[in-house]
């Protein structure tokens, strides 16, 4: 495995592959020689490399993790599809769908493993909550709703390169966060979102961007130096949803909503039950009842679900959380290139493939063309 990009969630990728026990992180590339000598030193990683390019020419490295900022991720990726190697890219995909659909053409020519971190698929309860569905405990879905709530860009010294399209790509709150929350609909329900109404703000305006950039939710020093700067990019967002079934959903998206720090929300009503997770609890998978009591589950392995029990790995009682959920997926991703070889055509599986990847980017180039529009419904 070779990593390109040590920022916040990089290393985590490193530390979810240390832990399959089969895979060697051989090689680290960052934006200049420091910072990856830096970064290969704190991780304990034997190579490093000042350009992507040179990660990628290394023979030892089979497998590409892309954790750079959003305008690489095309770059890196294709690159890595042209030498042969196996992608495990920190979404979106691309800052374009036109972008995303070409990666996932040319990863499907070249036959090799390609992967999107839609990361929360791999908590053992929203594998609970997809099987709970999928065999009809809550009868047919009809109402999905949710939110997914930050505080972190709330102040107007709050400043990421996630707010300078540039770097980031048309959208902030809804491309970084919302599409998130658009593919864990989709992934536990099993639906296809078909139209969508969007309204999206820029609550902060100006901003003071940093002369010398800060790491990821780092918070700001009263002594930086700074420039203001005008942002272009939505921050809020409120969507309506329409799915494949008929059902009705709706999704808040917001990066400047004090106390919520994490706060990914979906809830799924049908005709029978309703099931609803929230990442900040994430332990516990709340089932609504019309005529008994509501219950929840907590998470235990040996009350859950044949398939959804390998994402738990501590008896009842162990708090498991993020990094877990990312470690989950991506021992499924490498499970996949190592059983496999000239994989071409995909199947069913718990990660997020190229294809789902490009979707989001639809999904969320829908909203904005919706929300530009005047906030008429588009169809995806």
């Amino acid at each position: 495995m070779g990593l390109i990009g040590a920022g916040f969630v990089g290393p985590h990728h490193v530390d979810a592959v240390r832990r399959l026990g089969f895979v060697d992180v051989v090689a680290l590339a960052a934006s200049n020689e420091s910072r990856a000598r830096a970064a290969a030193e704190r991780l304990g990683v034997p190579r490093s490399y000042g350009h992507f390019e040179a990660l990628l020419d290394d023979p030892a490295v089979e497998v590409v993790h892309v954790a750079t900022p959003n305008d690489l991720h095309y770059e890196v990726a294709s690159g890595a599809i042209a030498r042969g190697k196996h992608v495990i890219s920190e979404k979106p995909l691309a800052t374009t769908a036109a972008e995303a659909a070409a990666l996932l053409d040319s990863a499907r020519r070249a036959g090799i493993v390609h992967a999107v971190m839609f990361n929360y698929r791999g908590n053992p309860l929203v594998q609970e909550a997809r099987l709970a569905v999928a065999r009809g405990d809550i009868g047919a879905p009809h109402f999905l709703h949710g939110q997914y709530l930050q505080d972190w860009l709330l102040r107007d010294d709050d400043y990421s390169w996630r707010l300078d399209p540039r770097q980031a790509g048309a959208s902030s709150a809804l491309g970084d966060i919302g599409s998130h929350w658009c593919d864990l609909a989709e992934h536990v329900s099993g639906l296809r979102m078909v139209q969508v109404l969007g309204n999206v703000a820029t609550v902060v305006r100006r901003r003071k961007k940093p002369v010398v950039s800060r790491g990821a939710f780092e918070s700001p020093s009263d002594a930086e130096p700074f420039e203001w700067v005008e942002i272009e990019v939505e921050d809020l967002a409120a969507v309506l949803l329409r799915f494949d079934n008929g059902a009705c959903g709706s999704l808040s998206v917001g990066q400047v909503c004090a106390g919520h720090k994490n706060d990914l929300t979906l809830e799924l009503c049908g005709t029978s039950g309703s099931i609803a997770w929230r990442q900040e609890r994430q332990n516990e998978l709340w089932m609504g009842c019309r005529d008994r009591a509501n219950a929840t589950l907590m998470k235990d392995p040996s009350l859950m679900s044949p398939g959804s029990r390998p994402y738990a790995h501590l008896p009842g009682g162990h708090q498991e959380g993020w990094a877990d959920a990312l470690a989950n997926v991506i021992r499924d991703i490498y499970d996949r290139i190592a059983s496999d070889s000239g994989v071409s055509a995909e199947r069913p599986q718990v990660y997020a493939t190229f294809a789902d990847g490009y979707r989001a980017m639809r999904i969320v180039e829908a909203i904005l063309t919706s929300a530009r529009s005047g906030g008429i419904w588009t169809t995806i």
